[in-house]
């Protein structure tokens, strides 16, 4: 069939994507490229409404407003706290769709093949002088089949053998982004251990998994039947839900971006075996933008990307160096004072902020400082939080101004001029453990190296290790003042002492 329609329209869609994705580079102009997104969506689902899927308009449209019902749902109740297990999860339903669009394709292929066989035909015969055949299907017959069905019975044998190729990578990428998606969801939201674990075997079995894997592929291609992908599915359950499991909970933000880009390359297959160039072209985006990402996020904390893929690091490599002294208190009057006293003052946020929603109250204080003509800058990691852009994220949404907002790389060296450095919620990103001690688990990772200021604040509810469970030396220096208590409590009582 010739949707000559639907084709403008994706290209056009194509473009707004892109348009989106490049605008969500920089924070001005994130919000115009969400609407660019939304745009370029809409303009998809209603092409294809009108092209590919027409005739099922009304299960198209249920399940758009169902799919919008829950979608609202949970823009509207989810916390900016929640936000990256949402992203892992909502990960897990583009694998789980891909896996169910492969087994689809798989069973229209056998459906097709039947109804070749039973009118004296065969699905993927060449026709002299044209490359697709509905030789032995009648007219009526294949008038009946759905535009996917009437898709498959077009296809030369050479097409059929590439759909069965591209049907077994989405269904082997999407199972394990599936379960890879659910545990890394799991273990941000702290129902599973966040800590590194693999059974016996660590590596060897994921490798065992992969290559059995291979082999079962190669037997669904040479006709020994669907019951390989059966047990190719399983494998790849297995591989996703090991792979995650073996990455430790400080390095979640990687595995986030990680997942993202597995999402695309399963979505691109799904678009390879629909035939649905739109899908093609976003998911290679999604794959290649979320690669881009990791490989970027992977620099930020020293880890190999190749190590990221396989899984299974996070973990201490040897003991870890003792940490001696103690941590000292300081009440908001004593942080009061310094404040006022400093000329120059560096912000770091991190998680903690978001679990106390003190970005608004931050941002008051900021204002405060600033009027009274004091350099006040935020100093931004790049996986401080547990996703990636978390933390501008939480600023902008207070208002803070763009250009006060620094990179690690934009600041790290200023740090010894800097009077005071608050630290609100982090742990690894300003803990000199990273260059100290090589038997730490994120030894190596470039650290915002706040402990060179002249004094140094960190809000932290107590004494304890966080999310990742790595003691941090920072607290116990001589420089160092341990600020208790809730974050925006915290912040707020600062407000009013600040002359």
């Amino acid at each position: 069939m010739d949707f000559g329609f639907t084709i403008a329209a994706y290209a056009v869609a194509a473009v707004l994507f892109i348009l989106s994705l490049g605008g969500l580079s920089g924070q001005e102009s994130a919000k115009r490229a969400v609407w660019y997104g939304i745009a370029g969506m809409g303009l998809a689902i209603l092409a294809t409404i009108v092209g590919p899927g027409q005739g099922l308009w009304l299960m198209s449209l249920v399940l758009i407003a169902a799919g919008a019902a829950v979608g609202y749902q949970l823009a509207t109740k989810v916390q900016m706290t929640q936000m990256p297990e949402l992203v892992a999860i909502m990960h897990s339903l583009v694998g789980l769709a891909a896996v169910f669009v492969g087994f689809n394709a798989d069973l229209m292929i056998n459906t097709i093949g039947a109804l070749f066989v039973e009118n004296g035909g065969q699905l993927g015969a060449v026709v002299e002088g044209t490359a697709f055949t509905t030789v032995g299907l009648p007219g009526a017959v294949y008038n009946e089949l759905s535009s996917f069905g009437q898709l498959i019975a077009k296809k030369s044998g050479v097409e059929i053998t590439i759909l069965r190729v591209e049907l077994v990578l989405g269904i082997w990428i999407g199972a394990v982004t599936f379960t890879g998606s659910v545990i890394a969801y799991g273990k941000l939201a702290g129902k599973v251990d966040t800590s590194a674990k693999q059974l016996p075997g660590g590596h060897l079995l994921n490798a065992g998994a992969a290559g059995l894997s291979v082999v079962l592929a190669a037997m669904y291609l040479g006709d020994s039947g669907s019951w390989t992908l059966v047990l190719l599915t399983l494998l790849a359950l297995f591989i996703g839900y090991h792979l995650i499991m073996g990455i430790g909970g400080a390095d979640m933000p990687v595995v986030v971006s990680m997942l993202n880009s597995y999402s695309g390359w399963a979505a691109a297959a799904i678009g390879f075996s629909l035939g649905n160039d739109l899908l093609i072209v976003v998911g290679a985006l999604v794959g290649s933008s979320g690669a881009i990402l990791s490989y970027i996020m992977c620099k930020a904390m020293n880890r190999s990307f190749v190590s990221v893929i396989l899984g299974g690091f996070g973990g201490a490599t040897g003991e870890q160096m003792a940490v001696e002294g103690e941590q000292i208190a300081i009440d908001a009057d004593g942080v009061a004072a310094a404040l006022n006293e400093a000329d120059s003052i560096v912000i770091i946020p991190g998680y903690g902020m978001a679990v106390a929603q003190a970005q608004q109250a931050v941002s008051e204080m900021t204002n405060k400082l600033r009027a009274k003509g004091k350099n006040v800058r935020f100093a931004i990691h790049p996986v401080a939080g547990r996703l990636p852009g978390h933390m501008n994220v939480l600023l902008a949404e207070a208002k803070v101004p763009y250009d006060i907002v620094l990179e690690m790389d934009e600041i790290n060296d200023d740090f010894p001029s800097t009077d005071v450095v608050i630290v609100i919620g982090s742990n690894d990103i300003v803990n000199p453990a990273a260059q100290d001690d090589p038997n730490s688990p994120i030894a190596g990772m470039p650290v915002l190296e706040c402990w060179k200021a002249k004094q140094v604040f960190v809000s932290k509810r107590g004494q304890g290790t966080g999310y990742s469970g790595i003691e941090n030396p920072l607290f116990f220096k001589d420089n160092t003042r341990m600020f208790y208590g809730d974050a925006k409590d915290s912040v707020s009582s600062l407000l009013s002492r600040i002359e």
